[in-house]
C-alpha cells in the first residue's frame, strides 16, 4: 500500500515540476523522447496517450528485457491486471480491475493480429515475434462486444513489410528449462513481405509428486507462425497469419493446506496433464479512400485438448476425471470509418460469429470399478452491429465528445446426454435434454476529454459492460444447467499527459464499476467438478498509475500501480450462507509494477554496450473463497536480466524471483479441504540472441 501512495506522490510533482511550456529539444535531449504509442486496430486509430480511456502498451524491447514468455508474465507493466497460474494451460484467467473467471468463457478479450481468441483454454501460448502488446482496461463491448467486461489484451506480430532478418535465440536455466526460438522475415519487394518463425519449449517441472517421485508439471510445447503481407496497390492491402501451437504437459501440483497454514507436499497417485492442439487462421482486407478506411477481418480457429485430472488430490485410487473437447470457430468482422480531420469522425461496423463446442467428460470411480460419461454439443452463434462518433472541438476547441452503441444478439444451444459405464454395462443416468437460450443487449459509452494547450488531458466515461450467459459443462441439480448474464456500468474518470520535453509520460484514473448477475465459479454440491453461478449485486472500485520515462540517454524507468477494492453488495447463497460485503475472490488489493532498464555504452573489443534490467512485481493480499478465510499476504518478486551485446549477437544471465519468496499462486477448496499451488521458486538461466539483417 505504501507503494502505491508513494507513486502517486511521484505522479502529481511530476504533474506540477514539468507540466511546463515546451522548448526547442538539443540533440541530446531528443535521444530520450519516448515513442509515440499509436494503436493498430482497425477499430480505432491514433495515439493511445491521447484516447479517452486507460490503456497502455508493451513494445518489443520492453518484451525482451523483462523475459515476458506469455500472457501472465505482462501483470507487472499493466495496473490493476492479474493473472496467476492455475496449474494447466486450461485454465488461463486474466482479471482487470477484479472482473476476470476462471472457467467457461473469459471476461477479458483477447485478439492477436484481429484473430478474437474466444475461449480461456487458448490464451496460454508462447509470445515469440511479438511486436507489441497493448491493453485496454475497463469494458470494451461497444467496439469489442461480448465477454469483455474487463477489458481487452491486443496482441500484434512483426510485420515483414517494416522488419527484415534473421532472428536466433537460444536459453537455458534451471528445472531444465530449454527455449529456442527461430525466426525469418523477408521481402520480395516493397509490395510483399513474408514471415516464418517457429519456437521450442521444455522444462522437467518445479514440483516434485513425492507419490511418483517425478515431478508433477513438466511440459513440451511447440509454435509456428506464418505471415503474409501484400500491398496490392497503394490504397489496398491483404495480410494473412496462421499459427498453430502444439503443448503437452504434466499440470495441477496442488497440495492440502494442513491446520498451520503450510502447503504440503503433492503427493497423488495418478500422472494429470493437458495436451492441447490449437490453429488460428486470420485474413484481413484493408482499403483506404481519401476519407475512409474499409476494413475486414475473416478468422477461424481450430482447438483440440485433452485433460487428464488426480481429482481427489491423494495417494489413493478414487477418482480420476477425463475431458476432451473441441471447438470450432469462425469469425466475420467488416467495418468503415472516415479517416479525414474533421470536426466529426465516425466509425460503423459488424461482427458475426459461429462457436462449435463438442466436450466429452468421463468420471471413473476408480475403487467401485464404473464410470459415468457426459456428452455436451454447444454450438453458440451471434451477430453484433456498432457505431461510434467523436464529435471534435464542442463548445470550446479542446473539448473532444464520443459516443457509443453496440447491439448482440446470440443464440446457444446444448445437447446433453449422460450415462453409466459399469461391466460392460451401458446405464442411462437420465436428464438428457436439448436446451436453447437466447441473449441480446445493448452496450452503449460516453467519454468526454478536455485536451490542455500544454497537451495535457482530461477525460470521464461511462461504459456498459456485457458477459453472455450460458450452459456449465458440469451441473448436479436441473437449476445449475444454464447460468444468466452478467452486466455492469464503469464510471470512470482520469488524466494523461507528457511532461520534462516528453521524456515522461504519466497516466492516472479512477474507476467505479457496478456490478450486477456476477457470474461465479462455484464447487459442485459433491465437491467433484466446477461450475458458475449469478451472485447478485457486487462493486469494484479503484486507482490506476501509471509513470514511465526516459530521464536521460540510456536509462529507462517506469512504474504502474493499482489499488482495487472489490466487494460482494448482495450475495445470499442459501439461507445460511450469507457472503454479502465479503472481498471477492482472486481479486488483488495491490499491483504494483517497478523496473529500470540502463544502457551502457563500451568501447571493447568484447561488447559494444552491456544492459541492466531490474524489475520488482508485488500482489497485494488476496482471498481465495467466497468466505474469505483463506488469504494470501502481500508478497513481491523480483526479477533481473544483464545483457552484454556485440555485433548481431547478445548473451543474456537472467533470474526470476531472485529473493525466493514463498507464496501460493492459487488455493481453492474441495470436499471441505482446501488446496494451494505453490509459487515458482528463484529460476536462473543464460540466453543468447542473434539478429542477422
Amino acid at each position: 500500500m505504501k507503494g502505491i501512495y508513494v507513486l502517486l506522490g511521484i505522479m502529481f510533482l511530476a504533474l506540477n515540476v514539468f507540466a511546463e511550456e515546451e522548448k526547442p529539444d538539443t540533440l541530446s535531449r531528443r535521444s530520450v523522447v519516448l515513442d509515440e504509442i499509436v494503436v493498430q486496430s482497425f477499430k480505432q486509430g491514433g495515439n493511445l496517450s491521447v484516447l479517452p480511456m486507460a490503456a497502455s502498451t508493451i513494445n518489443r524491447k520492453n518484451l525482451q528485457n523483462q523475459n515476458v514468455w506469455d500472457i501472465k508474465d505482462i501483470s507487472s507493466f499493466i495496473p490493476n491486471l492479474y493473472a496467476p497460474d492455475y496449474g494447466a494451460k486450461i485454465s488461463s484467467p486474466v482479471y482487470i480491475r477484479g472482473i476476470g473467471s476462471k472457467i467457461n468463457a473469459p471476461s477479458v478479450g483477447l485478439y492477436v493480429d484481429g484473430i478474437p481468441y474466444f475461449e480461456k483454454s487458448a490464451f496460454d501460448f508462447d509470445l515469440n515475434e511479438i511486436d507489441y502488446i497493448e491493453v485496454l482496461r475497463g469494458p470494451q463491448g461497444t467496439l469489442y462486444g461480448r465477454n469483455t467486461m474487463g477489458g481487452i489484451i491486443n496482441v500484434y506480430t512483426k510485420s515483414p513489410l517494416q522488419y527484415q532478418g534473421t532472428y536466433i535465440s537460444a536459453s537455458g536455466g534451471n528445472y531444465t528449462n530449454l527455449n529456442a526460438t527461430l525466426g525469418y522475415y523477408g521481402k520480395i519487394n516493397n509490395q510483399f513481405g513474408y514471415a516464418v518463425s517457429g519456437n521450442y519449449n521444455h522444462t522437467d517441472g518445479y514440483f516434485l509428486n513425492h507419490y511418483t517421485g517425478k515431478n508433477a508439471d513438466g511440459m513440451n510445447s511447440g509454435s509456428g507462425r506464418v505471415r503474409l503481407e501484400w500491398r496490392i496497390r497503394p490504397d489496398l492491402s491483404l495480410r494473412l497469419t496462421q499459427s498453430v501451437d502444439y503443448s503437452n504437459q504434466g499440470g495441477y501440483p496442488y497440495a492440502p493446506i494442513d491446520s498451520t497454514g503450510r502447503v504440503t507436499d503433492v503427493n497423488y497417485n495418478e500422472y494429470s496433464s493437458y495436451i492441447r492442439t490449437l490453429s488460428s487462421t486470420g485474413l484481413s482486407l484493408t482499403y483506404k479512400a481519401n476519407r475512409y478506411q474499409l476494413n475486414s477481418q475473416t478468422s477461424f480457429q481450430y482447438l483440440s485438448d485433452k485433460q487428464g485430472i488426480d481429482q481427489d488430490f491423494t495417494a489413493q485410487s478414487v477418482y480420476f476425471v477425463t475431458q476432451k473437447q473441441k471447438q470450432y470457430t469462425f469469425s466475420e468482422e467488416i467495418n468503415i470509418k472516415s479517416t479525414a480531420n474533421h470536426w466529426y469522425q465516425w466509425l460503423f461496423g459488424a461482427f458475426a460469429f459461429n462457436e462449435q463446442i463438442d466436450n466429452n467428460v468421463v468420471m471413473d470411480y476408480e475403487r467401485l470399478y464404473y464410470s459415468t460419461r457426459k456428452l455436451y454439443d454447444m454450438p453458440t452463434r451471434g451477430i453484433s452491429f456498432y457505431h461510434q462518433s467523436g464529435l471534435n472541438n464542442i463548445l470550446t476547441d479542446r473539448l473532444s465528445l464520443t459516443l457509443g452503441i453496440r447491439y448482440d444478439y446470440e443464440k446457444a444451444s446444448n445437447d446433453y446426454t449422460a450415462y453409466k459405464d459399469s461391466l460392460d454395462l451401458r446405464q442411462p443416468l437420465g436428464g438428457d435434454f436439448s436446451s436453447t437460450m437466447d441473449f441480446s443487449q445493448l452496450t452503449p459509452k460516453v467519454a468526454l476529454q478536455y485536451t490542455l494547450p500544454s497537451s495535457q488531458m482530461f477525460y470521464a466515461s461511462v461504459t456498459r459492460g456485457y458477459k453472455t450467459g450460458g450452459f456449465n459443462t458440469s451441473f448436479e441439480r436441473e437449476e445449475d444447467r444454464s447460468f444468466k448474464p452478467e452486466y455492469s456500468w464503469n464510471y470512470e474518470i482520469g488524466a494523461k499527459g507528457r511532461f520534462w520535453e516528453n521524456r515522461i509520460r504519466a497516466e492516472l484514473c479512477f474507476f467505479y464499476i457496478d456490478w450486477k448477475n456476477q457470474q461465479i465459479y462455484q464447487t459442485l454440491p459433491s465437491g467433484r467438478g466446477q461450475m458458475l453461478k449469478n451472485a447478485g449485486h457486487s462493486r469494484s472500485r479503484g486507482i490506476e498509475l501509471s509513470l514511465q520515462g526516459n530521464l536521460w540517454k540510456g536509462f529507462f524507468l517506469q512504474a504502474n500501480g493499482g489499488i482495487t477494492d472489490a466487494i460482494f453488495l448482495d450475495y445470499v447463497q442459501s439461507a445460511t450462507i450469507d457472503y454479502s460485503k465479503n472481498h471477492i475472490p482472486s481479486v488483488p488489493a495491490q499491483t504494483l509494477g517497478l523496473a529500470a532498464d540502463y544502457l551502457i555504452p563500451l568501447r571493447s573489443k568484447l561488447a559494444d554496450h552491456v544492459s541492466v534490467n531490474l524489475q520488482y512485481i508485488g500482489t497485494g493480499k488476496l482471498y481465495w473463497n467466497e468466505d474469505n478465510k483463506v488469504s494470501q499476504p502481500y508478497y513481491g518478486l523480483l526479477n533481473g536480466k544483464i545483457s552484454a551485446s556485440k555485433g548481431i549477437a547478445t548473451v543474456s544471465i537472467w533470474a526470476k524471483n531472485i529473493t525466493n519468496a514463498e507464496y501460493m499462486a492459487y488455493s481453492f477448496a474441495l470436499s471441505n479441504q482446501q488446496y494451494a499451488q505453490k509459487g515458482r521458486l528463484v529460476t536462473v538461466g543464460v540466453s543468447v540472441n542473434l539478429l542477422i539483417k
